[in-house]
């Protein structure tokens, strides 16, 4: 990914949350001479070597789970907040621009199998559940409902690259970042609210 210096961020406390909180990425490899992408949860987890990895599951009837096997190189593309930036904010003549907040992993895929399904299923689920009145657990569901597992390729990645960026106006003087992050408040557009309390956040 091609990042700007000033825009590149290199903070690992601040990738980790952002990759935990933003979990819901694409997965992205080349499967029969073909690039396939799937929007799919990955979750930041450890290993147990002690390894950060990601983990996912797509359907048996998805064909991109073929090509792991292939080539185990893939890259996991993660998207947080971002808005439209408008010219006529600053207090001179500029260009359109677009605030966000983007990382990308590369790693090496393998499928995982047996007992290590149904714990990577238990701990998405219970992720996901811990705010719900009535949470779900992998462990009371029924024999029938947990045979749908037989019908997805669990894997885990190991990775060895993050590349993450987090453009936030950064090359603005205070009087023109913080007019940026007031129109952005102006709009009522959630994701434009979310770049703006972002901004608020960024070290300047």
């Amino acid at each position: 990914m091609y990042i700007p210096d000033i825009y590149k961020n290199e903070n690992q406390e601040d990738i980790t949350a952002f990759l935990k909180q933003n979990s819901f990425g694409i997965l992205i490899n080349q499967t029969n001479g073909k690039l396939w992408a799937t929007h799919i949860p990955l979750e930041l987890q450890t290993n147990k070597e002690g390894k950060t990895i990601l983990e996912g599951h797509i359907s048996k009837e998805n064909p991109q789970w073929q090509g792991f096997t292939e080539n185990d190189q893939i890259l996991a593309v993660f998207s947080g907040p971002h808005s439209y930036i408008s010219p006529s904010w600053y207090d001179h003549e500029n260009v359109p621009t677009w605030n966000y907040i983007a990382v990308h992993v590369y790693g090496r895929i393998k499928i995982i199998e047996g007992d290590a399904v149904i714990e990577s299923l238990k701990k998405l689920v219970d992720k996901y559940e811990q705010n719900s009145e009535n949470p779900v657990r992998i462990e009371d569901l029924s024999q029938k409902t947990m045979m749908q597992s037989r019908g997805i390729v669990a894997f885990e990645i190991e990775i060895d690259e993050i590349q993450a960026t987090k453009k936030m106006s950064q090359n603005r003087d205070d009087k023109n970042y913080q007019n940026i992050i007031s129109e952005l408040e102006k709009t009522n557009i959630n994701q434009s609210i979310a770049v703006a309390n972002e901004m608020k956040k960024c070290p300047r």
